[in-house]
């Protein structure tokens, strides 16, 4: 199955995204710090106009830790960018990125002179919770499935900052279809664009290539199965994904591997690493027994 998702909308929100540019200080792009390439839009490079840029790595209290700090230093060497790993509903933390803000854009921030802050996101990043947070207030619209946030809303802040909350975008062609799946495991993608019992496997391929005493321990194996198929099979049985005659449901037993891996309940996990060569990504979905097609999709026009 090719993972293909991108709705009308987020075309649209392109467009507003090109035009609000213009209008601001500073970007803030929220990321899942489980897998920050995989989920950073790789268009915002392109409307980004050299304006600093903040890299929140949300949900850090899910990711491994050491592939965190991997992740911050290989960010930090791009010109103007800073990565910050937090969880957004941890007031605390937050404040360390108004902080941020402030260093990035010390000219601004005084009474009539907030610093015009946008922040984007592909969906369920996490990124109305984060606004939220800074706001000390329920403003932003948040939900648990993909494009709550339908249009831009401008938010003023009391600590010096202007929000432009802005829809969640994906880029339009997933030929990345490694990058696609990992979305799919977090939750990024729409449930009808994907296949759950083929997201399952890939997941398990990952998690048996990358962090197999997590899985037995989690799901008590003695030892791993051979195959992803097998493992989420074994999954089934350990979560009770039974149905009559002892067979497991395969899809059941997937979409619950996948609930528990985004709820953290196997151990806090990064879905990628920086600087995996494109081998080792091909190996994987091999592994996962998932067919790629080429299949390139026209990306829209960034305005100028």
């Amino acid at each position: 199955m090719t993972i293909r998702w991108y709705p009308g909308h987020m075309s649209k929100a392109l467009e507003q995204i090109s035009e609000l540019v213009r209008k601001i200080d500073l970007i803030i792009e929220v990321l899942d710090a489980r897998l920050p390439y995989s989920s950073s839009n790789h268009l915002l490079e392109q409307v980004r106009r050299n304006k600093p840029c903040i890299k929140v790595l949300n949900k850090n209290d899910l990711a491994d830790p050491a592939v965190t700090r991997a992740w911050v230093q290989h960010f930090q060497k791009s010109a103007g960018v800073r990565a910050l790993p937090l969880v957004a509903k941890n007031i605390p933390e937050t404040k360390s990125l108004v902080k941020l803000c402030k260093q990035l854009v010390p000219q601004r921030g005084n009474p009539g002179y907030p610093i015009r802050t946008m922040v984007v996101g592909i969906p369920n990043v996490g990124k109305s919770t984060l606004i939220n947070t800074l706001a000390g207030r329920s403003i932003a619209k948040v939900g648990d499935r993909p494009a709550v946030t339908m249009r831009p809303q401008q938010i003023p802040l009391n600590n010096g900052i202007l929000i432009f909350d802005t829809p969640g975008l994906l880029w339009p062609a997933m030929d990345d279809q490694g990058g696609a799946y990992r979305l799919a495991t977090s939750g990024a993608i729409g449930a009808n664009a994907l296949d759950y019992t083929n997201v399952g496997v890939f997941a398990a391929a990952y998690m048996m290539r990358r962090y197999p005493e997590l899985l037995k321990e989690r799901y008590k194996l003695a030892e791993l199965p051979d195959t992803p198929h097998e493992v989420v099979e074994a999954v089934g049985r350990c979560l009770g994904c039974i149905m009559s005659g002892g067979v497991v449901d395969v899809h059941r037993a997937a979409e619950t591997f996948l609930r528990e891996l985004r709820a953290g309940k196997a151990g806090r996990i990064s879905f990628e690493e920086p600087g995996t060569p494109e081998d080792v990504e091909a190996e994987l979905l091999r592994f996962a027994g998932i067919e790629v097609r080429e299949q390139h999709q026209q990306a829209p026009t960034v305005p100028e």
